[in-house]
């Protein structure tokens, strides 16, 4: 195996929030209090209000949530360097333990902005208070969080975004919150209502994000989540962000069905049962320029009856708009990212995680209309990519139902979810399936209940090929309502239906690549698809790729 290239750390932001600070620290001193003056980012009449000292200059709050208590919508709030040992979740303990709105930050307010000043070393911890160093491992040094009426601890989240829209957080880092009876084990979470069935809030934005946790004593208190966003509409971004060792999964997109209207660019996902994890996500999703590995399944997006309704996941774009990226009615699209070395048993793992196939790359499970492109998977050692069902063996919930989801009963299994209308283009497979089991190959499928869509294989560099063999030879294009531009005829963008006919043009200037064709369009189709208002024009290239993990509590390898 060859030496793989390193992953280069972009500069700093620190550099860039203490010219922030600078030009607004009239606003941010002790002395003229967090309303005394305009800071000079964000909307007009913004405040910018400082916690902690900086550069010799003493901000007026000691905690970062009395600064959020005190925020206004556009103001911004920036974090001196310190171990933040917040406790909004044990000075209001909570009532409702289900619903996961309750954290060591709580901020329930539009439209704020939670920066800190250095990723490093802005450290919002989940240990007890007076530690000796920060996110400590040592089992005497976590804080299990309030002991609810049945005796039992609640565990606790780190910051929490609840129902409020167009929050944004920023270079920090969150660690050791711990699971318990309610809701909890989330390090950054933006929280629209979970459970509900509902979107509860729309817009959000990380940056310079790390997620882990250095403790591990059992499933009952693992740390589930790293940076989570559940019943949120978007437009959401996340960028530049890194985590490890949880038990579900580094990231996770889920509960906003074809409204999640989110970008991923520049992740690093490792050390966890799951890479990213997304149930019922779909419309716009764009996942890029990222890296997975050394997790046990490295990235899996689902469908669930019993979770996260509502139900199914469905990549679609939303009202059959097109997406300027896939030139198809697929906004989900998996592209540009290095996928390696997801063989990890020994993460932590819980629940329907720890079923994610050891030795995969990615697994769609139960997914609909996805597309994954252009992206590299190798060293993943019994599967690159698997596209299979999700059996759901629990009752739906929320009314639900398995047939409305699009599955099938089956006795043994529960409800059967196939993968449909998902499609592997271009991609290149390197020293995949190396276990050497009968059914390990670059990449697979398995279709049980054959009532939807079909997949769709073609372009992809797999020197082991598929399971079972010659998918690429007998499922090379989708099923389905398709625009002018199947995903498996690898047509070119400007290939589009003449008024007249129906049939299919080469557009000026048109280049060509090997596999291309410009190929008759259905009858129904009469014009050329308009990119849908909001989506990119043009597809991203890959960037330098994700920083290194901070050292120190920022990462810890088991």
């Amino acid at each position: 195996m060859g030496e793989r290239p390193r992953w280069r750390r972009p500069r700093t932001t620190a550099v860039v929030a203490a010219g922030l600070l600078g030009a607004t620290l009239a606003a941010c001193s002790s002395g003229t209090g967090p309303t005394a003056g305009p800071g000079t980012a964000g909307s007009a009449g913004a405040h910018v209000l400082l916690v902690g000292t900086l550069a010799g200059h003493r901000g007026a709050y000691r905690t970062i949530q009395a600064a959020v208590d005190a925020a206004r919508p556009g103001d911004w709030i920036l974090v001196a360097p310190g171990d933040y040992h917040e406790a909004d979740d044990e000075a209001n303990p909570p009532t409702d333990l289900d619903h996961g709105d309750f954290g060591a930050v709580l901020i329930t307010r539009s439209d704020i902005h939670l920066r800190g000043m250095d990723r490093s070393t802005v450290i919002v911890d989940g240990t007890k208070a007076g530690s000796p160093a920060p996110c400590g491992a040592d089992p005497s040094e976590q804080s299990p969080g309030v002991v609810g009426s049945n005796g039992k601890a609640a565990g606790r989240n780190g910051i929490v975004v609840w129902k409020a829209d167009d929050v944004s957080i920023e270079n920090l880092t969150a660690c050791n919150f711990l699971s318990g009876a309610g809701d909890a084990g989330n390090q950054i979470w933006w929280n629209g209502g979970d459970g509900s069935g509902l979107i509860g809030q729309h817009g959000y934005t990380g940056r310079y994000l790390t997620a882990t946790s250095t403790y591990y004593g059992g499933q009952p208190t693992a740390s589930q989540y790293g940076i989570f966003s559940s019943n949120t509409r978007g437009p959401g971004s996340w960028d530049q962000i890194y985590a490890s060792n949880f038990d579900d999964s580094g990231m996770y997109v889920g509960a906003c069905r074809q409204v999640c209207d989110t970008t991923v660019d520049h992740a690093w996902m490792e050390y966890s049962a799951l890479g990213y994890s997304g149930t019922n996500s779909g419309g716009a999703v764009v996942i890029e320029n990222s890296q997975f590995d050394n997790n046990k399944d490295g990235v899996d997006t689902n469908t669930q009856v019993d979770g996260d309704a509502p139900a199914p996941q469905d990549g679609a774009c939303p009202d059959r708009a097109t997406s300027a990226i896939t030139h198809t009615h697929s906004c989900w699209v998996f592209e540009h990212n290095s996928v390696h070395d997801n063989n990890n048993p020994d993460v932590p793992q819980a629940g329907s995680a720890s079923a994610g196939p050891t030795g995969t790359g990615m697994t769609i499970s139960g997914g609909t209309n996805d597309t994954v492109m252009d992206n590299t998977f190798s060293d993943n050692g019994a599967w690159g990519v698997l596209f299979v069902p999700y059996p759901d063996s629990n009752p739906p919930v929320l009314g639900q139902t398995c047939a409305g989801a699009g599955g099938a009963e089956l006795t043994g299994f529960g409800c059967v979810l196939d993968p449909k209308g998902d499609a592997l283009l271009d991609n290149t497979f390197t020293h995949d399936a190396y276990f050497g089991n009968p059914s390990n190959a670059d990449f697979g499928q398995i279709v049980i209940n054959g009532n939807g869509s079909r997949n769709c294989f073609a372009g992809n560099t797999a020197p082991v090929g598929s399971a079972p063999p010659g998918l690429e030879q007998a499922q090379p294009t989708c099923d389905g309502p398709r625009p002018c531009r199947t995903w498996g005829e690898r047509s070119s963008p400007r290939c589009c239906a003449t008024p007249a006919s129906g049939s299919a043009r080469r557009g000026p200037g048109t280049p060509r690549r090997p596999g291309w064709s410009c190929t008759p369009c259905p009858p129904t189709c009469r014009r050329c698809p308009t990119p849908a208002r909001g989506y990119r024009t043009t597809p991203g290239a890959p960037g330098d790729g994700p920083p290194d993990a901070p050292q120190g509590p920022g990462r810890r390898r088991p």
